[in-house]
């Protein structure tokens, strides 16, 4: 099975701390890289985990609030000096096209690459991207601003082939991509073997979803039905529900409810306020509801 991988960079909230980064991931799906939101010192979070600058090609921004964007200008600039010749793919809220342009004229003239924008609308859960192997949708999530989460869905794999079938009927090699792809076989003696018995099913796609900043909302499980791992915001403990109210942020109890009503695999709860020295709390109250939840940290990497 190809890697589908989440690699966590940052995870804490807008209030710099020596503990946490600001909000960013990248995600490794069968041998793609995309990152999820750029906050600052997101470059040295790409230098400590070894991930291959060269190899990003699209970034996908939540909001435009400072934690989960002030890193993408800078990373453009890297991505020149480290002599980038790809297009690179930014989707984000509209409102960040022309502050992008503006920055890119003042400080990253003569790139030899192509910067392509793709507005965002936040308010529809859509496919904004697409290609062979995985889509990525949207996910309206509800902020004080203009806010979406991101849904990476791995595309159905062909099945499997079973290799006592090959050598029992002596298939050739040029006939195997054709059987994976519903096609039985004859045997010299004219004997048909069916694509049944021939492959076991494919793997079940996987699929991860990246919900951003948010206050709870009751529906959002709808959209998250089934999703593998999901990445829920818990900037707060219980005892802050008005905070998290006020301020449109979700607590670590409202994350599990989220992931125990969508039935997915595995909750990770991430930005967290700087008020927590250590989010164990947070953790614990969140397990009472919904059991699978670790704690996101930086240098984390989750299989889905």
């Amino acid at each position: 099975m190809e890697p589908f991988k989440v690699h966590i960079l940052g995870c804490g909230s807008a209030l710099p701390t020596l503990k946490h980064f600001a909000s960013s991931q990248v995600v490794e799906v069968r041998g793609k890289f995309f990152m999820v939101d750029c906050g600052e010192g997101t470059q040295i979070q790409l230098r400590r985990t070894r991930i291959n600058f060269t190899k990003i090609q699209a970034i996908f921004i939540s909001h435009l609030h400072g934690d989960h964007c002030f890193g993408l200008i800078g990373l453009i600039s890297t991505f020149g000096m480290l002599g980038r010749t790809a297009t690179l793919h930014v989707y984000a809220p509209a409102e960040l096209g022309p502050m992008l342009d503006a920055q890119m004229k003042m400080f990253c003239n003569g790139l030899e690459f192509q910067v392509e924008f793709h507005a965002v609308d936040t308010e529809q859960q859509q496919v904004i991207y697409e290609d062979r192997s995985v889509t990525v949708e949207t996910i309206p999530l509800e902020h004080r601003i203009a806010c979406c989460g991101y849904l990476f869905r791995e595309k159905p794999t062909l099945p499997h082939i079973r290799r006592d079938m090959i050598d029992c009927y002596e298939i050739p090699l040029s006939q195997i991509d054709n059987i994976k792809r519903g096609a039985g076989w004859t045997t010299a003696d004219g004997i048909k073997i069916p694509h049944e018995k021939l492959t076991t099913p494919s793997d079940p796609p996987r699929s991860y979803a990246y919900c951003s900043d948010t206050r709870y909302i009751p529906t959002l499980f709808h959209r998250l039905e089934g999703v593998g791992v999901l990445y829920h915001e818990a900037t707060y403990d219980k005892a802050c529900a008005n905070r998290a109210k006020l301020y449109y942020h979700s607590t670590s109890v409202q994350a599990a409810s989220v992931a125990r009503d969508a039935h997915v695999g595995k909750l990770v709860l991430g930005h967290f306020s700087a008020r927590y020295q250590n989010e164990t709390g947070l953790l614990e109250e969140a397990r009472k509801l919904f059991p699978n939840t670790i704690l996101a940290n930086e240098g984390l990497t989750l299989d889905v």
